[in-house]
This record gives C-alpha cells, sequence and structure tokens, in this order.
C-alpha cells in the first residue's frame, strides 16, 4: 500500500507539472487532459510536502491467488470510523475472544491523522490551528467528520465559519478570527471555492483556492487527486510504479479494459455477460452494470450506449472474490466483503493494522458500498 501511494503522489504532483509521465509515452495524454478531474488551476502550483494525498482508503479485494486493488479513493475517502466503531464493539462485546489472540490496534488512527496532518503545516510551527471542513448535517458521512474532529481535537467547521482575508484563512470563533494552518477538506473539488469551481455553492470558502495556491494554508487532500483515482488511469498504476520509482508492483490490479480503446471495447461487447462495466469518474457503487445480472435485451440496450459513449467506461471480469459468514435473520450465510485500509502519508507514511471490511448484504450481491445497501465488520490483523 506505502508503494502505491507513493506512486499516485508522484503522479499527481508530475502531471500538474512538469508531465514528464506524459512527454514519456507512458500514459496517453488525453487520458489525463481529458479527464474530468484534471484540474487546470492547480497546474503549477506548490503542494506542500508534494504529498497532494495525505489520506488515502484503497479497496482491496482477496482472489484466489491473492489480492488484488479495486480502486483507489484518493479524494475525500470515507469509512475509518466504522472500522474503529466496529472495533469498539466487538472489544465490548467478545472480550475474552479479543483478549485471547494478540490483534493489532486500529484506535490509534486519530493520532496518526493529526501528526500527519501537523507536518502540512505551512509555517511548520508546534502547535497548527487544524480544522476539519464538513459540508454539514445533512451529508451521509456527518458522524464521521463529527468522529474525526473529535479524535483530532479539531474544530468542526463549514464553510460559512471560515473566510478568507489578505490571502490567509480566518475562522470565525467567539473570541474573533484565528488564523487557520491545515484543512481537512471533506468537501468535494466542486463545491471547494464558489470563487472556481462551482458558483451556486455555498458549502465552500470564497477565495480559498487562492490562499492555497499562495501557500498560506494545506489543503488534505489537494484539490485534483481526483485525476489519479479515475477508473480509467487506474488502469496505468502498475506502469507508474515502475516508472516513478523503478520497482515491480507489489499488489496487482483487477485486469482492466478501456472502452476507449478498440480493441478492448470489441471485447467488452463481445462478453458483456462476464464482465462488470463501471463509469470512470463513478463512486458508491452507482453506474455498475454487472453483465451476469442482466437479461439479453438489457446487455443489448447497454451495448448501445457503450459504443455511443465508450470513454466513459472500463469493464473488468466479474471477480470470485472472498466471502465471510455473516449472521443474518438467525442464520450464519456467506457474504462478500472487501477491504478498505488508510494509508496516512506527510514526511512518512503510516498505516493502522486494520480496515474498513465491507459486506455485500443482499443475497448473491457483489457490492460492498454502504450507499447501495452494504454492510460492514470488524476485520482482525493479528500478530505473528
Amino acid at each position: 500500500m506505502i508503494q502505491r501511494i507513493a506512486a499516485l503522489n508522484k503522479f499527481i504532483v508530475d502531471v500538474y507539472g512538469p508531465a514528464r509521465i506524459l512527454a514519456d509515452g507512458v500514459i496517453p495524454i488525453d487520458h489525463v487532459r481529458g479527464c474530468p478531474q484534471y484540474r487546470m488551476e492547480m497546474q503549477g502550483v506548490s503542494i506542500p510536502l508534494d504529498v497532494p494525498v495525505g489520506i488515502c482508503g484503497t479497496d482491496l479485494v482477496r482472489v484466489g491467488d491473492g489480492f488484488r486493488v479495486l480502486e483507489d479513493n484518493l479524494r475525500v475517502p470515507s469509512g475509518v470510523s466504522y472500522m474503529i466503531a466496529n472495533r469498539q464493539a466487538t472489544k465490548t462485546n467478545f472480550r475474552e475472544l479479543y483478549r485471547r489472540y494478540q490483534v493489532r490496534d486500529v484506535e490509534k488512527y486519530g493520532t496518526l491523522l493529526y501528526e500527519t496532518l501537523r507536518e502540512f503545516d505551512p509555517n511548520g510551527s508546534a502547535d497548527p490551528c487544524i480544522v476539519l471542513l464538513t459540508p454539514g448535517v445533512f451529508n451521509a458521512a456527518f458522524y464521521e467528520h463529527m468522529f474525526l474532529a473529535d479524535e483530532i481535537g479539531a474544530e468542526l467547521v463549514e464553510g460559512r465559519d471560515l473566510l478568507v482575508n489578505d490571502g490567509f484563512v480566518y475562522m470565525r470563533t467567539t473570541s474573533g478570527l484565528r488564523k487557520v494552518d491545515v484543512i481537512y477538506r471533506r468537501v468535494d473539488d466542486d463545491f471547494l471555492d464558489p470563487l472556481f469551481y462551482r458558483r451556486d455553492s455555498i458549502l465552500g470558502v470564497p477565495g480559498l483556492m487562492h490562499a492555497y495556491r499562495k501557500g498560506n494554508v494545506a489543503l488534505v487532500n489537494a484539490p485534483g487527486t481526483g485525476i489519479a483515482d479515475d477508473k480509467s488511469i487506474y488502469a496505468y498504476v502498475p506502469d507508474m510504479i515502475r516508472y516513478y520509482l523503478s520497482e515491480d508492483p507489489i499488489l496487482q490490479n483487477v485486469e482492466t479494459y478501456l472502452c476507449r480503446e478498440p480493441e478492448d471495447l470489441e471485447y467488452t461487447l463481445d462478453n458483456l455477460e462476464q464482465l462488470v462495466v463501471k463509469p470512470v469518474g463513478g463512486s458508491g457503487g452507482y453506474g455498475l452494470f454487472i453483465g451476469a445480472d442482466k437479461t439479453a435485451a438489457q446487455r443489448d440496450a447497454f451495448s448501445k450506449q457503450l459504443r455511443e459513449d465508450p470513454d466513459n467506461y472500463i469493464a473488468q471480469p466479474i471477480l470470485a472474490i472472498s466471502r465471510a459468514p455473516c449472521w443474518i435473520e438467525r442464520n450464519i450465510e456467506p457474504r462478500c466483503v472487501d477491504l478498505r485500509p488508510f494509508i496516512l502519508t506527510g514526511q512518512e507514511s503510516r498505516l493502522v493494522g486494520g480496515a474498513f471490511c465491507r459486506i455485500a448484504l443482499p443475497r448473491g450481491s457483489l457490492v460492498v458500498n454502504s450507499s447501495q445497501g452494504g454492510g460492514a465488520k470488524d476485520l482482525w490483523v493479528v500478530k505473528n
């Protein structure tokens, strides 16, 4: 995981800077510059520590011959609070069982997160002002925002709680304005700054990007990181590892067909029943087309959609991913699971010994996302 995020961070810094990987033909330039997540305003911006992705949640699945990376979540990855809540529930309800094994700790995540965020302070102070920027109480992950702000001792703020003055960001408090050094943002790029992105956004802070570009405040994760978790760019991560690190990938990708490539498109159309087709910018399990679950008529209709907009899709084989026993309606039944470990990167990379373990609760489902009815388990990583 550390190898992978190191290469991804180098890729993001490169494509918004000298773009060597594009000039050398490792990745087609139109795949990057034509990506909806590519942010022109990030070109030439000095990113603190040269680390645009301080918090990464990469999804892993286990198949017959080992682990595979399903996707990288580099924008505003979520779920870590549920990893910790599941552990607390397990320790409370299965104390003897838990004590019987040497289970690696996940509850120190908050300490590691604080240390990571502190390293991004542009002033290098011992006690920077860190805030967590949330879209507000109506966001589906607001529980996590509250939890993490409490864990790291940060103020939980909305866009209206911040203002920009003379190129610096300030937080409104009952005792006056306080300068902000680091923003752990849980607001998507499009809503961060109405002067740069969506003009109708009331979630962000006018002028925030100006302060960021001047180096007066750190944003974690940096804007524009979505370029590296676009599903069409995912296919090139093994090449990034070889290019930037001169190493072979330790974790393998899932075999991926880029529908924008004529040969891959024809293969996808010919084998739609054995494939999962995903929109390249999708997330949350939305927009998946699982060929085996569809009728012939549905596959024919989707084939037409694919031909009309091939650049918007990738295809992958339907994987026989590992399953775990689950207590379902007073019965033990198998359900597909995946893992989302969280990698924190500042001056160094840090991980806790665990992951957010997601479950596809509907019988026969392969989709583990909570937005699609998925559940969760406590994952134990035991010491040798």
